[in-house]
């Protein structure tokens, strides 16, 4: 029979009779007030033990506990530092702080100073480098390891069915100036091209011993494609490569003891690509996963399984933790911080969104797919004009099937431009990306209209990344729900405020929160019981 005693300051604690316990130090340090203790549980870097003193409940982070003593010891808690989260080899192997990243958000949106932030804080960040082609991406690479010469850093590459000549280019480029880690992202199956850049860093040392130079990340929300990357690298790819001259038969060879991916990271409900799954079920699903794997093939380091979407708040955070979260990647939050390659008007958009205010809405780069993504949908209509274009590529074979009427409507209202005009633009993009895509298209009507169409949604991100005036309303801005979820947390904080948001901070905001939950919650199970200005952690400046 539990009895409820000592209450004071919103602090009881449930007891089961007479406490046991003793602590010993100085009564001086103890602290009763509500203030004080608040103080006493922020200083994560210190144990908590709480004391009974005359019916009174006291907090202190000095003394121990003993055997005898002058006071009652009802609970107390180690110190727990936000390092100490996650996987140490996570942190080990990419030379970072925290088992924690920040994902690629595409066409720059992860930022060359993004990322570069993020590493020189000693945290791991992916640039967007998914849009990104060509000079530009070479620069981004060039002024990334400038500024990181012995810093952690990635760079996404993106699954591009559409657009092969861009996956290959992007992992020539990755190969050439030697990128150590890239975050494979919206992949469906295994291609040539991810497989080469894992194959092609694969060496041995003096003692027969595996390195892997080009480390993957890859981000999944299924078991059928996890399993694609947890296993070592298919015959059926990696000969080609070595026929072509790609890579070297002993990489081949060792490319089939290695799994595809160092990592895993299990994308629940997110913005961009997302499957809408809640992590609660596809997390636990997908380490289950891993463990039959590992059994398979004895790998020499087990893949890591890390968790993203709706990771936004210390709650969460310490959520995936605690299922077994090898590390976490955030990515909406990281939008609106002020190095995103975001307009200032996106920011403020997201800066105000709640948890409800996204939606799924056709992606660009799988538009005839039928892929979605998910979306910010509260101060731009995008979300409902795009759903609108993909309604008439169901509909009609072609552009000049569509009724006159219904064509005019589409070009005044969404398009905002004649479609023999934006078809122009469309041929001179792509002679110069990738001149394949229109000759398929001159002989494919459907095609060509799919193409028309993917201008509205390839430049609706570039807008809101520029702020192009006139488009607001256009904006497609990637979003899912922890953007609401951190909103809600921040408000009547500094970090309510879009300008005071950067992108170390929030990483070390969300993870100091999450080991000062940890504490709360740990007391708790050896029965106190808090008010709730106790159970919540307030971000303050660092």
């Amino acid at each position: 029979m539990y009895n409820t005693a000592h209450s004071n300051n919103g602090i009881a604690v449930q007891t089961s009779g007479t406490l046991s316990r003793r602590w010993h130090g100085d009564p001086n340090t103890i602290v009763y007030d509500e203030a004080g203790i608040k103080a006493c549980l922020n200083h994560i870097d210190l144990p908590v033990y709480v004391i009974v003193n005359n019916g009174r409940i006291g907090f202190t982070n000095t003394g121990q506990e003993v055997s005898e003593g002058d006071y009652s010891l009802c609970a107390s808690t180690l110190a727990l530092k936000p390092e100490q989260f996650g996987d140490a080899t996570f942190r080990e192997d990419y030379g970072v702080r925290l088992a924690y990243a920040s994902g690629a958000m595409a066409n720059a949106i992860a930022s060359v100073e993004l990322v570069t932030a993020m590493g020189s804080a000693g945290l791991l960040s992916s640039f967007g480098a998914a849009g990104v082609v060509g000079q530009r991406l070479e620069s981004a690479i060039q002024q990334v390891q400038a500024a990181l010469p012995n810093a952690p850093y990635a760079f996404n590459l993106i699954h591009s069915p559409s657009e092969e000549a861009m996956e290959r280019r992007a992992v020539e480029l990755f190969l050439q100036y030697g990128v150590p880690t890239v975050e494979a992202s919206a992949f469906l199956d295994l291609t040539p091209h991810v497989v080469r850049y894992r194959a092609a860093g694969l060496s041995t040392d003096a003692q027969g011993n595996i390195i892997i130079h080009n480390r993957i990340i890859a981000k999944v929300s299924r078991r059928e494609t996890a399993q694609k990357f947890m296993e070592p690298a298919p015959e059926r790819l990696l000969r080609p490569l070595v026929e072509q001259g790609l890579i070297t038969e002993q990489q081949a060879q060792l490319a089939g003891r290695v799994p595809v991916a160092d990592d895993v990271t299990v994308e629940a409900d997110s913005g961009g690509h997302t499957d809408n799954r809640p992590l609660v079920v596809i997390l636990p699903s997908i380490l289950s996963l891993r463990d039959e794997l590992q059994a398979k093939y004895q790998f020499a380091k087990p893949v890591r399984v890390g968790a993203a979407g709706g990771i936004g708040t210390p709650s969460a955070a310490l959520a995936a933790f605690m299922m077994g979260a090898a590390y976490i990647v955030t990515g909406s939050i990281n939008q609106s911080c002020m190095e995103a390659g975001a307009s200032s008007h996106t920011k403020k958009l997201l800066s105000e969104a709640d948890m409800a205010d996204v939606m799924m809405a056709p992606a660009a780069d799988m538009f005839e797919m039928g892929v979605k993504v998910q979306l910010l949908k509260r101060g731009t209509m995008f979300p409902m004009r795009a759903q609108r274009l993909y309604e008439l590529y169901r509909e009609y074979a072609s552009v000049e099937a569509i009724p006159l009427e219904e064509r005019e409507k589409l070009e005044k209202q969404i398009l905002k431009r004649p479609m023999d005009d934006i078809w122009r633009d469309t041929v001179n993009y792509f002679m110069e990306r990738d001149p394949e895509q229109i000759h398929r298209a001159n002989d494919n009507p459907k095609r060509k209209m799919a193409l028309i169409f993917r201008w509205y949604l390839g430049l609706s991100s570039r807008w809101s990344n520029s702020g192009e005036k006139g488009r607001e309303l256009d904006y497609q801005i990637w979003c899912g729900p922890s953007m609401g979820a951190f909103n809600a947390w921040a408000k009547g904080t500094y970090l309510q405020d879009p300008a005071n948001r950067h992108v170390t901070d929030v990483a070390w905001q969300i993870m100091t929160g999450a080991a000062y939950l940890y504490r709360v919650q740990g007391l708790k199970m050896q029965g106190l019981i808090f008010a709730p200005i106790y159970e919540a952690y307030v971000p303050q400046p660092i």
